[in-house]
């Protein structure tokens, strides 16, 4: 990661302050690192898409650029519960059972909303729009290694762990 390129970047054009959380996603080295300030305070394995890197939508590629947390979802959600279209259906996924044949979301979402106008946001590559989350995941077994359709996957605890930590705004760098 280059975390001090990406501090400064942060806290120049888009008003990071030190007492922010904000988050950095490396995709080369599969982490995601929570930062304050100018200390990374928290590192996560994570996994993105197994397509690689892109912006267009339909592409189930995972984004580049500056994001800012959206929507938080499923504050009180169950670790391990399933959502459909972001809204909690009560039913509680196996972790690592090998058996899923779709991208499923579970514990908590957070919604990205891209903030480069030609990256990340406008139409056909808007990350919002493309519904880019970081969010938990049953297919555990895989975190490190990019295997979503799009998304910034985590272990549940650490999702739940992140989700208690940053705010609805927070900012979200996804490096290559």
């Amino acid at each position: 990661m280059k975390k001090n390129s990406a501090i400064r970047e942060l806290q120049s054009q888009f008003g990071l302050k030190a007492c922010d959380p904000a988050i950095v996603i490396s995709i080369s080295q599969q982490k995601l690192y929570l930062i304050t300030g100018e200390k990374v305070i928290k590192r996560y394995l994570v996994s993105t898409s197994q397509y690689g890197i892109g912006n267009k939508e339909g592409s189930y590629k995972t984004p580049l650029g500056m994001h800012c947390i959206a929507n938080k979802i499923g504050r009180n959600a169950r670790c391990g519960e399933i959502f459909k279209t972001r809204r909690r259906t009560g039913k509680i996924a196996k972790i690592n059972s090998g058996d899923l044949v779709e991208d499923v979301i579970t514990t908590r979402i957070l919604r990205l909303k891209g903030l480069e106008p030609g990256i990340n946001k406008g139409e056909g590559i808007d990350s919002y729009g493309r519904n880019i989350y970081i969010h938990g995941t049953p297919a555990e077994h895989l975190i490190g290694k990019p295997s979503s359709h799009g998304c910034i996957r985590m272990r549940n605890r650490d999702v739940i762990e992140l989700f208690n930590v940053v705010k609805r705004d927070s900012l979200v760098e996804i490096q290559a």
